[in-house]
């Protein structure tokens, strides 16, 4: 696995140079995350694919300014994908990362090949205690994030990275996350999405219920849904196997 920089991007790679003649895959983290969220997914399919995972502007090795709106991520997405010379990749996203892969299926200018979206919806509204937390007790929203994102029965220590991210998250930045998540919708939409997509929930999701998966799959003509079990809002961590397993199912069968 590489970390690299590709102009103020952070990133880590499967491989790099890309190999042409596997699909290349780019994880898209949530609110107050980093690439680092995905390290077991770039390390666990590297044999199969091209996996990359970006920082967005902000978070991580970018120390820029976030963004309050889902649009300007994915801009900033597909800037990335243009610079770094991505084929038509199979975008992958988490919650507000599954609102970033909405949008770029949505509205990118970009060929796509497919997308994934894991643990959100086409609306992301967010509990007012959360924002009021965030503002008034920074420190208290962090040490609430197992509760909120994992199943019970997760292995605290899992979550370290999680935690690592959101506790360098400034939380101005983490604020704007949850204001351009509580501002997405595209419930009207969906049905406009053409491509391939693969639909994942957590059976114990409290951020992001597996209604909320199972609304988009009815939505997208042709999706994909599964559903981990035992696992929360953070699946991709608590159940790094099961979740390389489908993902690995979906892309290689395109």
């Amino acid at each position: 696995m590489q970390k690299m920089k590709i102009n103020n991007t952070g990133l880590i790679a499967g491989r790099w140079p890309l190999d042409p003649s596997l699909p290349s895959l780019v994880f898209i983290h949530g609110a107050a995350g980093s690439k680092q969220f995905w390290k077991e997914q770039v390390s666990g399919l590297s044999d199969c694919c091209n996996p990359i995972a970006v920082d967005l502007p902000g978070h991580g090795d970018d120390s820029g300014s976030g963004f309050d709106t889902v649009d300007a991520y994915a801009d900033a997405v597909e800037s990335f994908i243009e610079e770094a010379g991505i084929v038509t990749p199979v975008v992958c996203g988490l919650s507000m990362g599954g609102g970033i892969v909405q949008k770029l299926l949505l509205d990118g200018r970009l060929k796509y090949k497919a997308g994934i979206i894991l643990n959100s919806g086409a609306r992301l509204k967010v509990m007012p205690a959360i924002f009021e937390l965030i503002q008034n007790n920074y420190s208290g929203y962090v040490s609430s994030l197992p509760a909120m994102g994992a199943s019970d029965k997760c292995d605290p220590s899992k979550l370290a990275e999680v935690i690592a991210d959101a506790e360098k998250s400034r939380p101005e930045i983490t604020f704007s996350d949850f204001t351009a998540c509580n501002i997405f919708d595209v419930t009207e939409r969906l049905g406009d999405i053409k491509v391939p997509l693969l639909v994942l929930t957590a059976e114990e999701d409290k951020l992001s219920p597996v209604k909320y998966g199972r609304f988009i799959h009815e939505r997208v003509t042709g999706s994909t849904f599964l559903t981990i079990p035992g696992a929360g809002h953070f699946s991709p961590v608590e159940k790094p196997d099961e979740v390389n397993e489908a993902i690995r199912a979906f892309v290689t069968s395109r």
